[in-house]
C-alpha cells in the first residue's frame, strides 16, 4: 500500500498510444473514448455494427472497424497493431445464456490479445464480495475476469459497484424507483451494502490504467467514499433531487425473481438487463482495499461522493433535456451528461407534446408573430383557460401571467414573458420558453421555424416537453394531457392564421 502521508507521484506521461475500446455503444465505452482522446492517445472502437456510433460526437476523431466479439478472426484483426484493450463488453439484458456468452467472448478477446502481441488489456468488472454466493451477473463477470487475467498479457481488472452516472443502467433503476415511488413496498435487499463510484472516477482509473508499468497484473476494487444500502441510497437521491422523504416497508416474501418483475413494472429498464442486476443487490458490494491508489493517487478534492454524483447527474439531465432529447445536438462536456446515442430509458421520464403545420406565409411574418407571442396579445388559444392557469398559479404562490412582457414586439434572453422566461433564441429561427410557473417537474415550450424542403413555404414547428419530478409530476402530465389538443393544438392554429393574416 503507499504510504497514508506521501502519495507517490503519478505514472509519468509517454508517446500517445493506440487504444482499442470495445463496447463503445455502451455507458462506459461511449464516455471513455472521448477521454481517451482528450488524453492524446489514438482510439481504435471496435463495433459489431458501426453505424451506430455515426451519433457520438467524437466518430470522426476514430478509427472504427467492424468485427463481432464472437468471431475470432475479425476481434484478431481488430487487435492488430494495438497497445492497450479496453474490453467493456457483456451479454447483460441478451437472455438467460449470458453466462455463455460472456465467457465465448472473453475466451476470444484473450486469445486475440496475446496472438496480437497487446501490452495492455484492461476490464472493468464488478465486486466479488466474499463468503457469499455470487449473483449470476457477479458470478460472470468473475469468471471473465478470471479468463482475461489468463490471457499471457499484463491485464488490470477494476472491480465496481453501482456507476452514478446518467445513462449507467444501476443509476437508472435507483432513479425511475426512487421518483415514482414515494412509498415503496420492497425486499430485503434495500438493506445490502453497496459502495457506488461516480462515472468520472471510474473513467479517470480506466483512463490512467493504459500507462501502468507492465508488471502490474491484477485485480483492483474502486469505489467512492460513501457505504451505504440502497434504502439509504434511495433516500439520499430523494433528499438531492428535491423530494420527499421516501417511505421503505421491506417485505421478507419478494424473491429476486419477483423483485425483478416489480422493477419491470415501475421502471423502463428492460427486464432483460433489470433482473441481472437486481439479482446483484442481495450481495454486499464494498471494497475491500484501495491499493489502485498507490498506481492512481486520489484527485486532491478527493474520490466524488454519492450526494455530489447525483446532483451532477440530475442537474446535467435538467439542463440538456431540451437539446439532448429534442435535437439530439447535445456534446457532452462532462462524463455525467447524456449522450444522444444513451438508451431511451436512460436520463429520466421526459414527456413530449409535438406539432408542426404548414403556414401560409413568408418565415419573417411567422417569426414576428412567435416573437410577438404573450402579453396583451395571448397564447392564441383558449383565452380563459390561460388566465385560469394564471389565476391557480397565483393561489399556490406563482407568478401568475401578472408579469407580461418587457417589450411588445422583441424577446430578449433572459426576457420574462407571463409565466416563461426566455431561455434561447435565434433571430428568424428558434425560440425556447421555460415555465415559471409552479409545476411539480421542468417544463419548456419551443418554437421553430422552418423552410419546408417539399413546398417550398414555411413550416411552424412547436415542442413543449416536461421532465416531471416525483409521482406527482407523472400524475400532472397525464391529468392535463387530455387538455394538450385543444390548448397546444389551438396555439399552434391560432399563430399559423395570425401569420397568415400579416400578408
Amino acid at each position: 500500500m503507499a504510504s497514508p502521508d506521501v502519495p507517490p507521484a503519478p505514472a509519468p506521461a509517454g508517446p500517445p498510444l493506440t487504444c482499442l475500446v470495445t463496447g463503445a455503444t455502451g455507458y462506459v465505452g461511449g464516455r471513455l473514448v472521448p477521454e481517451l482522446l482528450a488524453a492524446g492517445h489514438r482510439v481504435r472502437v471496435m463495433s459489431r455494427s458501426p453505424e451506430r456510433l455515426r451519433d457520438h460526437p467524437w466518430a470522426g476523431n476514430v478509427e472504427i472497424v467492424r468485427a463481432d466479439a464472437g468471431d475470432a478472426a475479425s476481434v484478431a484483426e481488430a487487435c492488430t497493431g494495438v497497445d492497450v484493450v479496453y474490453y467493456l463488453i457483456h451479454a447483460l439484458g441478451s437472455g438467460p445464456e449470458f453466462e455463455a456468452a460472456d465467457r465465448h467472448t472473453a475466451t476470444v478477446m484473450a486469445r486475440a490479445v496475446r496472438e496480437a502481441g497487446v501490452g495492455r488489456l484492461v476490464y472493468l468488472s464488478g465486486l466479488e464480495p466474499e463468503d457469499e454466493e455470487l449473483s449470476p451477473h457477479l458470478r460472470s463477470r468473475a469468471e471473465v475476469a478470471r479468463i482475461l487475467l489468463g490471457s499471457g498479457v499484463p491485464t488490470v481488472v477494476l472491480r465496481a459497484a453501482v456507476v452514478l452516472g446518467s445513462g449507467s443502467a444501476s443509476f437508472e433503476m435507483l432513479r425511475h424507483l426512487t421518483e415514482r415511488l414515494p412509498v415503496m413496498v420492497t425486499p430485503r435487499w434495500v438493506h445490502s451494502r453497496i459502495q457506488p463510484i461516480a462515472i468520472r472516477d471510474v473513467l479517470r482509473y480506466l483512463v490512467a490504467c493504459a500507462r501502468l508499468p507492465a508488471d502490474v497484473h491484477r485485480c483492483f476494487d474502486v469505489g467512492g467514499p460513501d457505504v451505504m444500502n440502497y434504502a439509504e441510497m434511495m433516500q439520499r437521491y430523494a433528499r438531492v433531487a428535491g423530494l420527499p422523504r421516501r417511505r421503505i416497508l421491506p417485505v421478507p416474501i419478494f424473491t429476486p425473481s419477483l423483485s425483478s418483475h416489480w422493477v419491470g413494472v415501475i421502471t423502463p429498464v428492460p427486464a432483460g438487463i433489470a433482473r441481472p442486476l437486481v439479482e446483484s443487490l442481495r450481495n454486499t458490494v464494498v471494497c475491500a482495499e484501495h491499493d489502485i491508489a498507490e498506481y492512481v493517487p486520489d484527485p486532491p478534492e478527493g474520490l466524488l461522493g454519492f450526494d455530489e454524483a447525483v446532483r451532477l447527474a440530475v442537474k446535467r439531465v435538467q439542463d440538456s433535456a431540451v437539446s439532448t432529447r429534442w435535437a439530439s445536438a447535445s456534446v457532452p462536456g462532462a462524463p455525467s451528461d447524456p449522450l444522444p446515442t444513451d438508451p431511451g430509458w436512460a436520463g429520466g421520464s421526459l414527456y413530449l407534446d409535438e406539432r408542426v403545420r404548414p403556414v401560409a406565409a413568408a418565415p419573417e411574418d411567422v417569426w414576428a408573430v412567435v416573437e410577438g407571442i404573450g402579453g396583451d396579445r395571448g397564447w392564441y388559444s383558449w383565452p380563459l383557460a390561460w388566465r385560469v392557469r394564471g389565476w391557480l398559479d397565483r393561489a399556490v404562490g406563482g407568478v401568475g401571467l401578472r408579469r407580461g412582457r418587457r417589450d411588445p414586439d422583441r424577446l430578449y434572453v433572459g426576457d420574462a414573458l407571463d409565466f416563461w422566461r426566455v431561455e434561447e433564441r435565434e433571430e428568424g429561427e428558434l425560440l425556447r420558453l421555460r415555465a415559471e410557473m409552479r409545476v411539480p417537474g421542468l417544463a419548456w415550450l419551443e418554437f421553430h421555424v422552418e423552410q419546408d424542403a417539399e413546398t417550398g413555404g414555411t413550416a411552424l414547428r412547436q415542442r413543449a416537453t416536461f421532465a416531471p419530478r416525483g409521482l406527482f409530476g407523472h400524475l400532472y402530465w397525464w391529468a392535463v394531457a387530455a387538455f394538450h389538443g385543444f390548448v397546444f393544438g389551438g396555439m399552434l392554429r391560432g399563430m399559423a392564421r395570425a401569420a397568415e393574416r400579416r400578408r
